[in-house]
């Protein structure tokens, strides 16, 4: 059985609410999906679950959709934020998908000192984490952030969150975290690693804690996901 397709919407969906369709999503079910009046498919609002509702309505740029019933319950992830420096635009992408697909509440992109792309769009990065979101069945949307610089965001880093700081120079050293609830945070560098400077910064802030991601240095990338899953198995949703 194929699996239903699923729309990201505005607002709160509630039992026999019409929805109307941005030119994008009616293009898609319409044109791409070839969808028709009377289909069914799955909505969500990032707070309100999972909600079947019924294509009543279906053109080229248009379209409505009346919502029946709730069919998930809502879903929120654990206070995890993911800090990464943005890299080439594909793999940034990459990280923003991944991300939200592994349970990241929030995503930061972060300018540090040796870090190649300074600039971001951050509408498109969060089109991706709805993209993400409707893919792999989640009812949360993650939100990204402007792009901030590291040192000036842990200048009024909060006392309550962690800070799980993936250390190229600790390859091969094993990761240990302290097994404490609450909020947390993971923070990936450049693909030129920290600066000397960032390393004493992050060594002086008592919320956080080294970790080493395996014997060998990963790629920006990989090491969003390698670092997301280490932390989902201990801490997260996942152990």
């Amino acid at each position: 059985m194929a699996s239903k397709i699923r729309l990201h919407v505005a607002q709160p969906p509630q039992e026999g609410q019409t929805l109307r369709l941005s030119p994008d999503q009616a293009h898609y079910l319409f044109g791409v999906m070839r969808k028709g009046t009377g289909e069914v498919v799955e909505v969500f609002d990032g707070r309100s679950g999972g909600w079947d509702a019924e294509v009543v309505e279906a053109g080229k740029k248009k379209g409505a959709l009346r919502v029946m019933a709730q069919v998930r319950p809502q879903r929120d992830p654990p206070d995890l934020w993911l800090l990464f420096a943005p890299i080439k635009r594909a793999r940034t992408d990459f990280i923003v998908e991944k991300a939200a697909e592994m349970g990241a509440a929030r995503i930061c992109p972060v300018q540090t000192d040796f870090t190649n792309s300074e600039r971001i769009r951050r509408d498109r990065l969060q089109a991706h984490a709805v993209e993400a979101a409707e893919q792999c069945g989640g009812t949360f949307v993650p939100e990204v952030a402007e792009i901030e610089k590291l040192v000036a965001l842990l200048d009024h880093w909060p006392e309550d969150r962690r800070l799980m700081f993936c250390d190229e120079g600790l390859a091969g050293a094993g990761a240990t975290l302290p097994r404490d609830a609450g909020p947390w945070a993971v923070l990936i560098g450049p693909e030129g690693g920290f600066s000397e400077g960032e390393r004493s910064r992050l060594a002086a802030l008592p919320q956080a804690h080294a970790v080493s991601l395996g014997p060998r240095i990963l790629r920006a990338d990989t090491a969003a996901v390698a670092a997301l899953t280490l932390w989902q198995t201990t801490l997260g949703d996942w152990a």
